[in-house]
């Protein structure tokens, strides 16, 4: 019966008999905030389910069951796995079992960034320049939900596959539609029953098509790169030092890598541009509600680059910049739920709380980044809160790209988001940018749109438009 289920001793929030909890999965999936706020409330530092449509959610809360979440080992639970599960990514990415890349990003392209900075930068200003082409004082409105991710995909891919494919508009609108048909594709296939979901992937969801067409543009300059580097080894005058070359390396020898170097590149674009496109717009709204925020920015980035250039350096020294996106992706994440780990074997957890193999834990974010306990006025959007907590200590763990139990916006621990440190560098270089060059406001000054809740994801509000004007000062 089904309170013999081990689940059913894990405290419910909503209805938890059969049939009944799905009224919960609905109520999940309409209005995720509540479940999650009411179940933090009710049972912080300890466990709490919520229902989905196909499987239990649990979720752990406090610093003691995060940690011990995070440091679970691989063969004990799988954020790959996980990941699966809730993504779907065996239909909306395509299944390749090795992540070979993920060392690649981790490593290589931390490893460069110094490099890499200056083709960051000017990337940002070649495509403000072309998508928000301001005229003197005249404000424009900008569709800041449909320019960023172009503007984000720009900018990514000119490290990922340099020039001219970076400003290819065919190739730029692939890796964007991408990124959307697999947010659709997660939704979708996530109300429909198991075994509907082949059928649905084949007649509704275009990622194979997308695949497909992305090979068309890719295929051929892997191929030459690859005949350039038997030609003349694993160097010659003007080798890429891009994302695609590197991984190009790393498949040398192995068809299987060589094969899925396509969707790997896709794969790293949906991660890239969706989650750093809408991290970037909650900033800039945040920024257009309390534009007098916008030239303390200014005095700091000006003074940096005056001395610094644009470098990986100067960035490291913006703190108030650094502490601005901080605060945004803190009171405005993109997801509500951290740390997904799909359990491979039984859990005991230390409150007692018994997990089966085979449920997916994860821990609540959001409801963690907005307790006045951690954080004092919580709610309250205070952009150098984390400068100001710097210079009175410990400068390291404050910093945007560094992780705690408190702060897990890019994950936590040994898995946290491989990409972190280069995508800190590129939100905080746009932000740079445009507080050097423009001035911006809402069209009703001083109103920040609410964010939009689908399930767990958290989405800027799509119908609101920020003004833009060149910087008259």
């Amino acid at each position: 019966m089904w309170w013999h289920d081990p689940l059913s001793r894990i405290p419910t929030v909503g209805p938890s008999a059969p049939l009944l909890s799905y009224i919960g999965a609905y109520k999940f999936f309409t209005n995720a905030r509540t479940v999650l706020y009411e179940g933090y409330a009710k049972y912080k530092g300890s466990t709490f389910k919520v229902a989905m449509f196909d499987r239990w959610l649990v979720v752990v809360s406090g610093r003691s069951l995060i940690e011990e979440l995070r440091r679970l080992k691989d063969d004990q639970a799988s954020l790959e796995k996980a990941s699966e599960e809730l993504l779907r990514t065996r239909y909306t990415v395509g299944k390749f079992d090795d992540q070979f890349h993920i060392p690649v990003i981790r490593d290589t392209l931390t490893r460069n960034l110094s490099v890499l900075v200056p083709d960051v930068v000017d990337e940002i200003a070649h495509a403000f320049n072309e998508c928000i082409p301001t005229d003197n004082d005249k404000w424009i409105p900008v569709d800041a939900m449909n320019i960023m991710p172009q503007i984000v995909a720009r900018v990514s891919n000119r490290i990922f596959v340099g020039l001219p494919h970076c400003r290819d508009p065919k190739y730029l609108d692939l890796a964007i539609n991408f990124t959307a048909d697999v947010t659709k594709g997660t939704i979708m296939l996530g109300l429909t029953p198991a075994f509907l979901r082949p059928w649905l992937v084949r007649n509704l969801l275009p990622t194979s098509k997308t695949i497909r067409m992305t090979g068309d543009i890719l295929w051929p300059l892997i191929a030459e790169r690859r005949r350039l580097k038997m030609e003349h080894g694993d160097s010659w005058v003007d080798k890429p030092n891009d994302m695609l070359m590197w991984l190009i390396d790393e498949a040398e020898g192995n068809d299987a890598r060589v094969e899925n170097l396509v969707k790997i590149m896709l794969n790293v674009n949906f991660t890239a541009v969706h989650t750093a496109s809408h991290t970037f717009t909650h900033a800039l709204y945040n920024l257009a509600a309390e534009p007098h925020y916008i030239q303390p920015l200014r005095e700091e980035v000006e003074a940096i680059i005056t001395k610094e250039g644009w470098t990986k350096i100067a960035l490291m020294k913006m703190w108030k910049l650094d502490s601005f996106m901080k605060e945004s992706h803190r009171v405005d994440g993109t997801n509500s739920v951290s740390l997904s780990r799909l359990a491979l074997q039984d859990l005991h957890l230390s409150d007692g709380t018994f997990v089966p193999a085979g449920i997916i834990v994860t821990a609540a974010s959001t409801p963690t980044h907005t307790d006045d306990e951690l954080y004092p006025d919580a709610a309250r959007f205070d952009p150098f809160r984390f400068s100001r907590l710097r210079e009175s200590g410990d400068t390291m763990k404050h910093q945007y790209v560094s992780t705690t139990a408190e702060y897990m916006v890019f994950g936590h621990g040994k898995h946290a988001c491989p990409g972190r440190f280069f995508a800190v560098n590129e939100l905080k270089a746009m932000l740079a940018y445009i507080v050097l060059n423009y001035d911006l406001r809402f069209e009703h000054q001083g109103v920040r749109p609410e964010s939009k809740w689908f399930a767990t994801a958290i989405v800027p509000d799509s119908k609101v438009k920020v003004l833009f004007r060149s910087r008259q000062k």
